[in-house]
């Protein structure tokens, strides 16, 4: 891994959708085997220039999810490495058992992307705002999961698994986060980068949680108390190296997600702690809830999807450590 993080966190400039196109665009002009596939969502998923210049390689297959995938598995076993889009919820629960027979268990090459997760969902409310998409992949074997936290992290992401093999989900915003990585950064899968270290909490965040996390860190440091903050953007495999690294260090965790604390990232840390490096684990994140309407600004304060959150979740769990 080779990464460094901004001083300053902005909104960026260009959305996570045209970057996931661009760079596709540019993979396919080199790669014949490069193809996307969407179930009625092109103009959402930002992929018309890709229609566009690779008719042949591109599919609109409608609002039939299950049918896609099954699509992208058969373009796969012909040969192709396909990327197939939907909204997290219709790209996960919708085609639960093509992803796990088709896909998964027959060990094919796919890439399955599921935008807006959690609360970027926004104004299409709690049947498109996917709270539970990585949990509900999380069981399948040999599945990655991933979670980009901005463009770079993306674009990365995007050209790494052009040669990789297997099933991978990636879980994607469609629109504008804020920058966390200095262009050019490069990163491994299923390790997880050290974005700021320290002694007292290890604060490990996914997506949106990132600039969250570190903004939380700032104000522990004010309070005089030194947080590290991990992006875990893998999920599934987990890097417990790093984390029981950080139990040595710390003693104690706070996880940070857009997405249910039941099967997502929380579990994910807390059952690799559990086996490898016991330690308390305080998690924010959605709490067994269904999503709803409202801006972005006002479900961070609903949900509790906050820094003051994070801040807070890291002095309970210096506390149980104390204990």
């Amino acid at each position: 891994m080779n990464y460094q993080v901004k001083s300053v966190f902005e909104k960026e400039k260009r959305e996570m959708r045209a970057v996931y196109c661009a760079t596709l665009q540019e993979l396919a002009r080199e790669d014949k085997r490069i193809a996307i596939l969407d179930a009625d969502l092109v103009g959402s998923s930002g992929t018309k220039p890709f229609f566009q210049e690779f008719p042949e390689r591109a599919i609109d297959c409608g609002i039939q999810e299950a049918n896609m995938i099954g699509t992208a598995a058969g373009m796969s076993a012909a040969g192709m490495v396909p990327f197939a889009h939907s909204f997290g919820p219709f790209a996960t629960r919708r085609c639960l058992d093509q992803i796990f027979i088709s896909c998964a268990y027959a060990k094919l090459n796919v890439r399955i992307v599921g935008s807006d997760p959690g609360i970027t969902a926004a104004y299409n409310g709690g049947t498109h705002m996917p709270f539970e998409d990585m949990g509900v992949l999380m069981s399948i074997p040999q599945i990655t999961l991933v979670e980009p936290c901005d463009t770079v992290q993306l674009e990365w992401l995007i050209r790494e698994l052009q040669n990789a093999y297997g099933v991978y989900y990636i879980r994607m915003m469609r629109k504008l986060p804020l920058s966390v990585y200095e262009p050019g950064s490069r990163f491994e899968l299923g390790k997880i980068p050290v974005l700021r270290d320290g002694a007292d909490v290890c604060i490990v965040a996914s997506g949106i949680m990132v600039a969250e996390a570190l903004r939380a860190a700032e104000q522990l440091a004010e309070k005089g108390i030194s947080a590290a903050v991990l992006n875990a953007f893998t999920w599934k495999p987990m890097d417990d190296e790093r984390l029981a690294e950080y139990t040595a260090k710390c003693g104690c965790f706070v996880t940070a997600e857009n997405h249910n604390v039941i099967g997502g990232l929380g579990s994910a840390v807390a059952s690799s702690l559990a086996k490898h490096s016991p330690a308390p684990v305080e998690m924010v994140g959605i709490y067994d809830s269904f999503g709803e309407v409202g801006t972005e600004s006002w479900l961070r304060e609903r949900f509790n999807l906050t820094d003051s959150a994070i801040v807070a979740a890291a002095e309970r769990a210096i506390a149980r450590k104390a204990r």
